[in-house]
């Protein structure tokens, strides 16, 4: 046998082929939801009464970030409507940092990838990865900002708040990040990651976004919080004198509101898929717990997975494989797909170091998933308590191992959907390319007691 064909080796040293059955579960999150998003964007804008401020001919810029929001070309072409009413002259600027390879043209594809194009938003894109130091900040950093949105009359900031996959704080991702971090192109992203090593999160974004506000013509933001259905849950506009005060309340909301695992505890967790539209780091660190330590969730922080197994890369990612450093193992197809210097770029920018880095990768998923349960300790890998999702996104239904049963049994909020069944190993050893197109094996809807009596 040659080496790289030999099997991980289990307790007494047998070989590990024994894998843990699984059955799906469907987990019930709050759901506030947005019924009329547009109506939603034009009830908002109205309120501030942004004609006392933009004028007809005047040039506004609105930003577009690099994540993936639910109705976001919707959101962004009403903007426009609503700025062309007013008579002015909207046009849109990538706001994303270092992302799409740090090129005009890669944030382009990014947008593209959303649907964001001139055509279906109403007006022109304008990506540059050029900027204006517009001053100093107390601390001495240099304030870029990007120049198209520099030059315009007035910007209006869009994107969404959420909790971030690095940094805790009273404000994480939303309205002022992007001043900094989406405004402040690649050039600002870096040194501004560079001025977190010395500083905290809070006080560098505090203080740039004041330099901003004051010196960039902000007329507005627009903040999205979405629900754990992958859903417009809120939609606010915002005054810039209000972004600190209002963005702490509304990422109570979206920690509230954002999709987790059913379990605190985990063996192996399998990810069919990371990218940049699943999460700024690729896989969110808060739905598995490594956002202070990449590969143990530290005192006090749930879940705790001892390993995690990455499958897959996005296509939107472009080959931007960040977030991959926080699994132990994954496919070596996803590392063919690995856009290398892309996703250095990330890292070094982003400051987040480990989150480029390569874990062990193989072949197969069998022969990942026999290395991963050989090394999380005294447990036979058939009684492993084993989660297979699609992304860290989309966490509605889930496959889980028989060692949970028993607990979503007892819970309300999961509804168990098959009996336990093998994992559905291919004959060249490799699962269905999703959890989602995995066959339910019994109709959807099953209810618990007949699911479990049928298991």
């Amino acid at each position: 046998m040659r080496r790289s064909d030999r099997l991980p080796l289990g307790l007494g040293g047998e070989s590990v082929t024994d894998f843990p059955q699984i059955f799906r579960v469907r987990q019930t999150f709050e759901r506030p939801r947005v019924a009329d998003v547009a109506a939603a964007v034009r009830a908002e804008l109205a309120r501030l009464q942004l004609h006392r401020r933009i004028r007809p001919g005047h040039t506004v810029a609105i930003t577009a970030g690099s994540r993936g929001i639910a109705n976001i070309v919707l959101i962004i072409r009403t903007l426009v409507d609503c700025l062309r009413e007013l008579g002015a002259q909207p046009v849109i600027v990538p706001a994303m940092g270092s992302h799409g390879g740090g090129t005009a043209e890669g944030q382009l594809r990014v947008l593209q990838s959303y649907g964001i194009t001139e055509q279906s938003c109403g007006c022109p894109i304008r990506s540059s990865m050029e900027t204006v130091v517009v001053c100093h900040s107390p601390e001495g950093i240099p304030i870029h900002f990007d120049r198209h949105a520099f030059q315009c009359d007035h910007v209006v900031v869009c994107g969404r708040v959420k909790p971030h996959t690095l940094f805790a704080g009273p404000i994480e991702s939303g309205l002022m990040k992007m001043l900094l971090i989406g405004l402040g192109k690649c050039a600002g992203a870096q040194v501004y990651h560079r001025a977190f090593e010395d500083y905290s999160f809070e006080q560098i974004v505090r203080s740039v976004a004041a330099e901003v506000i004051a010196r960039c013509r902000i007329a507005a933001g627009l903040a999205i919080v979405e629900n754990a259905y992958d859903e417009t849950a809120l939609i606010e506009a915002v005054p810039p004198e209000d972004f600190y005060r209002r963005e702490v309340e509304l990422l109570a909301l979206a920690r509230r509101w954002m999709a987790r695992l059913p379990f605190e505890y985990v063996d192996v967790l399998v990810v069919d898929r990371i990218g940049k539209q699943i999460s700024g780091a690729g896989l969110d660190a808060n739905v598995v717990g490594r956002k202070f330590n990449e590969h143990k969730a530290i005192e006090g922080e749930f879940p705790k997975i001892k390993r995690i197994c990455v499958r897959g890369l996005t296509m939107a990612s472009h080959g931007n494989a960040i977030g991959l450093g926080l699994a132990e193992f994954c496919r070596t197809q996803l590392l063919r797909d690995m856009d290398a210097e892309a996703t250095r770029l990330n890292a070094i920018v982003s400051g987040h170091i480990a989150a480029g880095m390569i874990p062990l990768d193989y072949p197969t998923d069998r022969q990942m998933l026999q290395a991963a349960l050989s090394t999380i300790g005294l447990a036979p890998p058939s009684q492993a308590k084993l989660l297979w999702i699609a992304d860290t996104l989309h966490l509605t239904e889930l496959e889980c191992s028989e060692a949970y049963l028993e607990q979503a049994r007892q819970r309300k909020d999961l509804e168990i959907l098959t009996p336990l069944r093998p994992l559905p190993f291919n004959a060249e050893g490799n699962l269905p390319e999703s959890v989602d197109a995995l066959a339910s094996g019994q109709p959807a809807g099953l209810d618990q007691g007949a699911a479990a009596a049928a298991s």
